[in-house]
């Protein structure tokens, strides 16, 4: 028999659906049949996907404020219902007024990049420590400056209306409680400039209107939201960045060398998983309240954009004084915005198809990449990089590291043909190994390198994957199917192991959820919800 206290949790979850499943139905166009609005906790808060179908035309997406903060409610009740750490949801909604939820714990997720398969995360409270982190931080005052923030939104706003011929309509401002509010939950103040943008109006309220650019400027109930849910372990790769000594003769960087950082405040989105941010923990080059761009197409790090909100409202009051823009369907379109350098800690890198003999000495970053393969690299010329942090060497094989035991590199990404992993004994700054081989090889000597956090072996043929238990603080493992069977088999699963991704595009749902289930992960009974609207909900 249900208890009180989940008998309540399990109400809040049928009224929230009730409320999501009202807000479809108020917000769908004419003619609709049916709209499904699905969502599954991820890196950049709930990944969202909705359509409405309506006969004889093309599906429509589901847009609404309203919609993803019930959708965000909904799955925190699930969660607490169930006791679940991650939930898959679909809601799906008919003309007629019946909805249905289907909520199912997440054990894993499929992964649909440049190395699938199918990711679990065995422990959430897990949180990367990348090299960022241990930076010093900007001294520096903030660069805008709140009135003038003001003036130049009201500008700003001015210029467009006098554009469309009507003056887009924003909701009421925030109160200072409210923000006081946000910034104790956020853990940190928002800089000034955008807080006084809130106490003129609470984002765009439309969530189609782009405001800055193409992104709309959320209101700030959503920014405390997103921000919470925002940063998650990023565990989908073997690029993962872990903290590595820090050199005394690091280059000055604007933004922080982190895919991630709880500093970063986005404020405004596309809903596409990217997102303008406030950049609150700067580098030493940087200003705190700087406008970054990170989100999903931003693994490689952020995209550095202008020092303030202050100086980004300027932009774009240029853009429309030059006539760099375009009017499409009522919105303005901006031509010409020229963003700022990629800034993933200003790291000088060096892309090519070989290694050339004169390695510049302050090159950080250098990236091998042929269009096929070819002969084995001589690595020797990296000696001359003292500040080299990381390597990915592309269909090109190498069969000595030796070069590399001295050099501070956290990531490697390696194919060895020949030779061994001896090299690597003892690495103080290695963190990160994305290795393949031709032939067998030894991982022994990865048991002496104190860093090493994540480790991606699906393309390597390994002699003894039980000496992966004896690494001491591996965190991310990769290994394919047949590997992990072994691995499992033997006992010998990294006690420390934080996420595992199964390696394989062929992978079938039913081999990843067993292999889940070897792992703890257990999948247990769907949730669900049915119910019907009453007939003015709509």
């Amino acid at each position: 028999m249900s208890t009180e206290p989940e008998q309540s949790m399990a109400e809040q979850v049928e009224q929230g659906v009730a409320r999501v499943a009202e807000s479809i139905a108020a917000n769908a166009p004419e003619g609709w049949t049916e709209a499904v609005l699905a969502s599954r906790q991820g890196l950049f808060g709930l990944g969202v996907s909705g359509r409405y179908t309506i006969a004889g035309e093309k599906p429509r997406p589901v847009h609404g404020a309203a919609i993803f903060q019930g959708l965000d409610d909904v799955t925190a009740a699930v969660g607490a219902a169930r006791g679940w750490e991650r939930t898959n949801l679909e809601i799906r909604c008919r003309s007629s007024g019946e909805f249905a939820l289907t909520a199912s714990r997440q054990v894993v997720s499929r992964l649909h990049d440049a190395r699938p398969g199918f990711l679990a995360v065995l422990d959430h409270d897990c949180r990367l420590s990348q090299p960022g982190f241990a930076q010093e931080e900007s001294g520096a005052a903030p660069a805008g400056d709140p009135d003038l923030a003001v003036t130049r939104l009201r500008a700003y706003l001015e210029r467009r209306a006098d554009i469309l011929g009507h003056a887009e309509k924003l909701p009421p401002p925030v109160t200072t409680t409210a923000l006081d509010d946000a910034e104790r939950r956020l853990g940190r103040p928002l800089p000034a400039d955008l807080r006084a943008l809130y106490l003129i109006a609470d984002g765009s309220g439309d969530e189609a209107l782009g405001l800055f650019g193409s992104l709309a400027w959320m209101p700030l109930a959503r920014l405390v939201a997103v921000n919470a849910n925002l940063w998650e372990p990023v565990w989908s790769g073997w690029e993962t960045s872990w903290d590595s000594v820090v050199l005394d003769a690091e280059p000055l960087d604007t933004v922080r060398r982190c895919h991630e950082h709880p500093g970063w405040l986005p404020f405004a989105t596309a809903d596409d998983g990217n997102y303008l941010a406030v950049d609150m923990s700067p580098a030493r080059a940087g200003r705190p309240g700087q406008v970054i761009q990170i989100g999903r197409d931003y693994y490689d790090g952020p995209l550095y954009v202008c020092d303030s909100v202050t100086s980004l409202l300027a932009r774009y009051l240029d853009l429309l004084e030059r006539d760099a823009y375009e009017v499409e369907e009522d919105e303005v379109d901006y031509i010409e915005f020229v963003e700022g350098p990629r800034e993933f800690g200003s790291s000088p890198e060096l892309v090519a198809d070989g290694i050339p003999q004169d390695v510049p000495p302050g090159v950080q970053t250098v990236l091998i990449h042929c269009n096929a393969p070819s002969g084995l690299m001589d690595l020797t010329p990296l000696t001359a990089a003292p500040h080299l942090r990381r390597l990915e060497l592309q269909r090109r094989p190498v069969d000595d590291l030796s070069p590399l035991r001295e050099l501070p590199v956290e990531f490697l990404g390696v194919t060895l043909h020949g030779g061994d992993l001896v090299p690597l004994a003892g690495h103080r700054h290695l963190t990160a190994l994305d290795l393949a081989t031709s032939g067998p090889v030894d991982i022994a000597p990865l048991r002496t390198v104190p860093n090493l956090r994540s480790l991606d072996l699906s393309r390597a043929e390994v002699r003894n994957l039980t000496a992966l238990a004896e690494c001491p603080d591996l965190r991310y493992l990769a290994l394919t199917a047949g590997q992990w069977a072994v691995l499992l088999d033997q006992g010998a699963l990294p006690a420390t192991l934080a996420a595992a991704r199964l390696a394989g595009a062929e992978v079938p749902d039913d081999v990843a959820l067993a292999w889940a289930e070897r792992l703890g992960r257990f999948v247990g009974e769907p949730f669900t919800v049915t119910g019907t609207l009453a007939p003015d909900s709509g």
